[in-house]
């Protein structure tokens, strides 16, 4: 009776062991909701700390599996998406449509793809610390805006920190120099034609 116990305990460790082993193995099938959630007062930018809705311009965020990155622009989003660490995560990317949204408070109900957005760089349109990329679902919308400011129209992929870089070095000359001609008005105002 007591090898038949010792078998039947033998056969039961092994029966959970298999079991324990065939758990975690099974990868976790609930849809996970990858969709652009609205910004709130409170929110603060992933990236510097600040309160998102305190600026005017596009803000950016970066929703995954574990939760939702906010940024208080275009540029603060795709400066941190570019860092290595980040894109390997597994994260949709939206950013605010200006051609359906007012500057001074994007709509968030026109949150779109930002893969597929097209970006101006090189307006007076003012925004948070860095450039000021208005991004837009409609290319012939970003070469309107680019077209009356003298800027640049680019594409997701185009994008890289080098230009980022030089975005926000040209925007902060352009304030330097428009402050030094009593000109602020226009890049407070930050008004889109």
């Amino acid at each position: 009776m007591k090898t038949r116990y010792n078998l039947s305990l033998r056969s039961l460790i092994v029966l959970l062991f298999g079991l324990t082993l065939a758990a975690c193995g099974e990868q976790d099938t609930t849809p996970v909701n990858l969709d652009p959630v609205a910004f709130h007062a409170t929110d603060e930018c992933h990236v510097c700390g600040m309160v998102v809705t305190d600026f005017p311009g596009p803000k950016g965020q970066a929703v995954e599996k574990d939760g939702v990155r906010k940024f208080c622009s275009t540029a603060e989003m795709l400066s941190w998406w570019l860092q290595p660490e980040n894109r390997i995560l597994d994260a949709k990317l939206y950013v605010h449509d200006m051609g359906q949204s007012q500057w001074d408070q994007p709509d968030d109900s026109h949150l779109i793809d930002a893969t597929q957005a097209w970006y101006v760089a090189g307006t007076p349109l003012a925004g948070a610390m860095g450039a000021s990329l208005a991004s837009f679902a409609d290319q012939q919308a970003a070469e309107a805006l680019a077209n009356e400011h003298n800027g640049t129209v680019m594409q997701f992929d185009e994008i890289d920190q080098e230009f980022l870089q030089q975005a926000a070095a040209a925007q902060h000359s352009d304030m330097h120099e428009a402050m030094q001609h009593g000109d602020m008005h226009d890049i407070v105002d930050g008004e889109m034609h």
